[in-house]
């Protein structure tokens, strides 16, 4: 695997993240995400459900999740499967970023590598409760590629009351 910006291969299996969150029929979504991920990708590690009220915006409360799994696929592979998760679930692109989804796909962390290009890891791991919450908790001894410091540590220094989470059982999605 390269660093910085250049092409990415993987020739070993990469450890990856994914955050997925949905706030227009989340249930029937994140499950779209979730068995569309594993029919492409193989075995998931799923976190538990949150629920959380919007950010940025008025509207209906996220369902948010962090789902991880192993693969040789390139980030590029990756996100380009993301994009067409997204178009399956109906998103409309364009407009505010801040605005009611049927489903949000975002790469969280490939590896431990640092790209521009893909924009990793994803500022939102350390930005967003819903996403260090629920990563924390599949992966608590994976260090931030950056910051050196494990999720497990990361959460536990994490203002949580900014973006506060009620943790919901996988069940929520029936599974």
């Amino acid at each position: 695997m390269q660093g910085g910006t250049g092409v990415t291969s993987a020739t070993a299996p990469v450890r990856v993240f994914v955050g997925a969150g949905s706030n227009i029929e989340p249930e029937r979504h994140l499950r779209l995400a979730i068995d569309q991920l594993e029919r492409q990708f193989g075995p998931l590690v799923l976190s538990s459900v949150y629920r959380n009220r919007a950010e940025g915006f008025e509207g209906a409360d996220f369902l948010n999740m962090v789902i991880g799994f192993t693969t040789r696929e390139t980030p590029a592979v990756i996100v380009a499967a993301l994009e067409r998760l997204h178009a399956q679930a109906g998103r409309v692109r364009g407009g505010n970023a801040f605005a009611p989804r049927t489903l949000d796909l975002d790469l969280l962390l490939y590896g431990d590598l640092v790209s521009e290009q893909w924009r990793l890891p994803r500022e939102d791991v350390t930005r967003y409760s819903f996403v260090l919450g629920p990563l924390s908790e599949l992966a608590p001894e994976l260090p931030h590629p950056v910051t050196g410091m494990t999720m497990a540590e990361s959460w536990a220094r994490y203002d949580r009351s900014r973006h506060p989470l009620t943790r919901l059982p996988l069940s929520v999605l029936g599974r």
